[in-house]
């Protein structure tokens, strides 16, 4: 089996849609409709408002421990990096863990995507 979607609930929609839209965008994904983004591979991400008053990870509040996507090459994830800093948002430095190459990137309620290159 394939992935098909992942849910993302979020604090504010208002604060969270210009961060997804640039990271996305700069890995491949288009919007297809309101909130949601896919892939050449079928994969789709759905943006959701997280209800008031719940905490992180509770069914209908904010939350998934992190997303993770592969990067081709090394200059891949430099793109992406230098993409997220051009659009005014925080890039964290590049870990290096064994041969693998990473980077951990917090949306706005600090979900970490990680974009990272296998050898």
């Amino acid at each position: 089996m394939k992935l098909d979607h992942m849910v993302v609930k979020v604090r504010s929609l208002e604060a969270s849609l210009p961060w997804y839209e640039t990271l996305l965008g700069l890995i491949g994904f288009t919007r297809s409709r309101a909130h949601v983004w896919g892939n050449a591979d079928g994969v789709h991400l759905d943006l959701k408002q997280a209800e008031p008053d719940t905490r992180d990870y509770e069914r209908r509040g904010p939350g998934l421990n992190h997303l993770g996507f592969t990067a081709l090459t090394e200059g891949d994830l430099d793109r992406v990096r230098a993409g997220m800093t051009s659009a005014g948002f925080e890039v964290p430095e590049k870990q290096y863990i064994g041969s693998e190459i990473a980077t951990f990137f917090r949306d706005p309620d600090g979900m970490r995507i990680e974009v990272t290159v296998y050898s």
